[in-house]
């Protein structure tokens, strides 16, 4: 997949077929859509492209700078290279691109500088300044400017609008296997390994501190979770806290995996962490004896866990 930080910088000697949006969890509502992308280039004529923004527009436009998402940009990148798209336009997000009328959007940007074959985009999607141009002005677009318009059904577009809503509250919630299971694949949680005051390792369970670089990435409910992540070409399980080690006085939140049978050193690696399974919430333990009994309990769970799903 070739990747493009401004519209400016794209170029290809094919057409496009294009769809825009944020594609924020790159889920299974969102996957159906692009497929249709990689199913309309008519054999390699046109190229599948997606155009999405960063910032993302609400906190450019409304000021949401507590916005949380699923994805970061390189998660949504690696997402949509799996889906099989061709071009990726990461557009810088700002208020002079806000101030584009409809037709300077279509003429200057799908047109001119994305040579748009077809657009498929969402019946109830809307451009330009202050968001006034419709699908309608868009298909008149069309047959002005020479590009065919497919319109997203408003079955399609509610179910995408309900999965997502659905992704980020069961991840506030805790309840990860109903996320997993609108997302299509595993949440996963990217980071990089830093030194942490490495308690754990005084009662036999030593954590690697996944440090998040973005700080609008969503992560889900404080609390215990079995986890899997790919480290030098091996699939390893673990255990994952979420919180503020309270057992220990902690002040500040932490992400805390601790890897069943490894011993690697990993520090400053980044790796990524997808989230299979919730265990329990975070609570305070009146010792640390009582705390490393529960620990034992839950990497017993998380073991049979494992295993059953081997099993399956």
């Amino acid at each position: 997949m070739k990747i493009f930080h401004s519209i400016n910088e794209f170029h290809s000697n094919k057409k496009t077929i294009l769809t825009l949006g944020t594609f924020d969890g790159v889920h299974i509502g969102h996957a159906a859509i692009l497929k249709k992308l990689t199913q309309n280039t008519n054999n390699g004529e046109f190229e599948s492209t997606v155009l999405t923004f960063f910032p993302h527009p609400r906190m450019v436009l409304q000021g949401k700078f507590d916005l949380k998402l699923l994805n970061t940009i390189n998660e949504k990148m690696e997402l949509l290279e799996t889906i099989g798209i061709e071009n990726l336009i990461i557009h810088p997000f700002d208020e002079s691109f806000a101030q584009l009328s409809a037709e300077e959007f279509v003429k200057t940007v799908l047109v001119d500088q994305l040579h748009i074959q077809k657009i498929i985009i969402g019946y109830d999607h809307r451009f330009g300044k202050n968001r006034t141009a419709n699908i309608d002005d868009l298909i008149h677009f069309g047959t002005q400017y020479g590009f065919e318009v497919e319109q997203i059904s408003a079955q399609e577009i509610n179910a995408i609008s309900i999965s997502s809503t659905k992704i980020r509250t069961a991840l506030e919630t805790g309840d990860i296997q109903l996320a997993n299971e609108y997302l299509g694949y595993a949440y996963f949680l990217s980071g990089t390994v830093v030194k942490g005051k490495q308690l754990g390792r005084t009662i036999g369970f030593p954590t690697a501190n996944i440090e998040l670089k973005e700080a609008y990435k969503l992560v889900p409910k404080n609390g215990v979770y079995i986890v899997r992540s790919d480290i030098n070409g091996a699939q390893v399980f673990g255990m994952m806290n979420i919180g503020f080690n309270p057992t220990v006085e902690g002040k500040t939140k932490t992400i805390e995996v601790h890897f069943f049978d490894f011993n690697d050193d990993i520090y400053d690696s980044h790796i990524k962490i997808a989230i299979l399974q919730r265990i329990r919430s975070e609570k305070k333990f009146e010792s640390v004896a009582l705390l490393t009994k529960q620990l034992e309990d839950d990497q017993n769970f998380s073991k049979q866990y494992l295993q059953n799903l081997e099993n399956k």
